[in-house]
């Protein structure tokens, strides 16, 4: 998800079966993160690897930070959108930094009906960094300006984006934008989502990125998506078709990659030598046929 990785990501095996019907949601999620830097000189680190706090109740939760085995302290922020941030300063060394969480969401989420337009939506219609969608909305309007602003728009760019761009993992570069990922055709799920995003801006369609945990994802990593303002609610959009919407647990949420980024290096010199990412449920996973309308906690 996140751009500008060095190392070896490292899969690790997830839960829950693929089930017959779908399901409006998913009772407990279980997620953890162990990453690896090497820190070089002294390092201050902002990372975005918690859940956020709307998703539901934490039942439990381990947060721990050290370098040569020694425990660091570390700064809890909040966010946009219920995001947790987390701020620490490590000196040279092996930094590992593991989280562990279990959130239980005990309700179907609640649709917040929004009639006129808000912050939240002028916000996600500005061009952002990665989505310069100034310059793909006359592209935009040729490929889908005969489609009303509702779900049939929202479903089109989906597979549109899906039949546009084969995922292929390490090929894009963090610097890489939603245009360089039109020309290349092929990226991995940030440069799906910045394409969708873009394109949907570019129509008029508030759109942002989300970074989640998802489960039955393959290989498992963090994973963004997009939430898109139709119909009056913001729904999510997976042009990757990697997991099922209905079971992801949003991160964090921002215009695009820069402010979703799960590890942010403000100052000094640390490389990540390696990535480890779980994300379970209890119940069976949901199929998703992509053309229902599914709304983020």
């Amino acid at each position: 998800m996140a751009s500008g990785r060095n190392g070896d990501r490292v899969s690790i095996a997830f839960g829950g079966d693929i089930a017959d019907e779908s399901v409006t949601g998913v009772a407990v999620w279980q997620v953890a993160c162990r990453l690896g830097f090497d820190v070089t000189s002294d390092a201050t680190l902002v990372l975005q690897v918690s859940p956020a706090t709307t998703v539901g109740t934490v039942l439990s939760e381990r947060f721990e930070v050290t370098v040569d085995g020694r425990l660091l302290p570390v700064t809890r922020l909040a966010g946009d959108h219920g995001g947790v941030l987390h701020m620490l300063q490590s000196p040279p060394g092996e930094l590992t930094i593991e989280v562990e969480t279990v959130v239980e969401r005990s309700a179907p989420v609640e649709e917040r009906r929004t009639t006129t337009l808000d912050v939240e939506q002028l916000t996600s219609l500005r061009q952002s960094r990665y989505c310069p969608s100034d310059q793909l909305a006359g592209f935009a309007a040729y490929e889908f300006g005969q489609l009303d602003p509702g779900a049939e728009l929202l479903f089109a760019v989906g597979r549109w984006v899906a039949s546009r761009l084969t995922y292929e993992e390490g090929f894009s570069g963090p610097l890489d934008t939603a245009i360089d990922s039109l020309f290349a055709g092929r990226g991995v799920c940030r440069d799906f989502a910045h394409l969708a995003i873009t394109l949907l801006r570019g129509l008029r369609v508030p759109a942002r990125m989300v970074a989640v945990y998802a489960p039955g994802l393959f290989p498992m990593d963090f994973h963004a998506v997009v939430e898109a303002h139709v119909d009056g609610c913001w729904r999510v959009l997976d042009a990757t078709r990697h997991a099922p919407r209905q079971s992801l647990l949003r991160i964090a949420t921002g215009r695009d990659a820069a402010d979703t980024a799960f590890i942010t290096v403000l100052s000094g010199a640390a490389e990540l030598r390696f990535t480890e990412v779980n994300a379970t449920t209890d119940s069976d996973l949901p199929v998703d046929d992509h053309t229902t309308l599914v709304t983020l906690a």
